[in-house]
Formats: structure tokens, C-alpha cells, sequence
């Protein structure tokens, strides 16, 4: 099942992403967070955006959600895609829906494009998003530094309108 965010998914939420701040290099955070900075970002990103979770079993087991591009006002009509599944959970075609979902709510609202940044290799995020029509639009090398080694980013666009 998939459905909006709710403060009560904080915890869930903050073990899943924690795993990838700690073990990872997906995501470019290094210092863990706390339930309540969890529960403070979902607040406002979903006042904002879509915040997703999916359910299965009855288990939080993935969330995706759009946050600001950047913040100059020109930039109003763009947002950057973040999703994550509990570790153990991908690969199985589940992240495909929960972006389709995703997808599919953006096209609803004012926003025009949406962009994934993906720490690279990651075959998986990649495909994911080509599967939805996202193009390939730049290559950063050696952008980020997280455990020990040297990461590139790859970033891909989806127009919505």
C-alpha cells in the first residue's frame, strides 16, 4: 500500500535512512539523525510536496518524497527526488511503483521538472528512473568524499509537463 507520510512513520522512516547514512554512500549525510529531526523534515517537506511511504504487511518498508531544488525563487517550478527502502527490500520492483506513485501526484501540482542526483554506480536508481523517461544531464567526478573514498554523482531530469 502506498500512502502519505505521517509524523507517526518517523521512526520508521529514521531507521531506514540511517542505515544508508551509515553503511552507504547513496546518500551524502554522514551523522545519523534523531526520530524527532525525521519526524521535523516530514513535517516540512510534506507541507510543501508529496512525502510517500509503502507499506507492506503492514511494515513501513520504503518512502519518496520531492524537497527544493535550490533555493533561488527561479528555481520555484523544480524539485529533487529522494527515495529509500528499508535495506534487504530493493531489487524487487517496489521502488518502481512508489516513484510511479510519486510520479504520478507531481503531475498534479505547478512543479515542471524534477531531478535525481545518484551516487554512482548504482544500477539500480539508475534504471528506475529511465524507466519513467528521466535523462541523464550531467556527470559530476569525485564530487563527494564519504567513507574513505572518492564518489561520483549523476544527475537525471524528468520534465512532468
Amino acid at each position: 500500500m502506498i500512502r502519505p507520510a505521517a509524523p507517526e512513520d518517523s521512526a520508521a522512516i529514521c531507521a531506514i535512512y540511517n542505515f544508508y547514512i551509515e553503511h552507504t554512500n547513496i546518500t551524502f549525510e554522514e551523522i545519523p539523525l534523531s526520530v524527532a529531526e525525521t519526524e521535523e523534515r516530514i513535517l516540512n517537506i510534506s507541507s510543501k510536496f508529496p512525502y510517500l511511504v509503502m507499506e507492506e504487511d503492514g511494515e513501513l518498508i520504503g518512502f519518496a518524497y520531492v524537497n527544493t531544488w535550490k533555493e533561488r525563487s527561479a528555481y520555484k517550478h523544480s524539485a529533487e527526488v529522494s527515495i529509500y527502502f528499508k535495506n534487504g527490500s530493493q531489487g524487487k520492483g517496489r521502488g518502481k511503483l512508489l516513484l510511479g506513485k510519486l510520479i504520478e501526484e507531481l503531475r498534479q501540482t505547478e512543479l515542471h521538472s524534477i531531478v535525481a542526483g545518484i551516487a554512482l554506480p548504482n544500477e539500480g536508481s539508475v534504471g528506475m528512473c529511465e524507466h519513467y523517461g528521466f535523462k541523464k544531464i550531467g556527470h559530476f567526478e569525485e564530487i563527494g568524499f564519504k567513507n574513505g573514498q572518492w564518489i561520483d554523482v549523476g544527475y537525471w531530469e524528468l520534465k512532468l509537463h
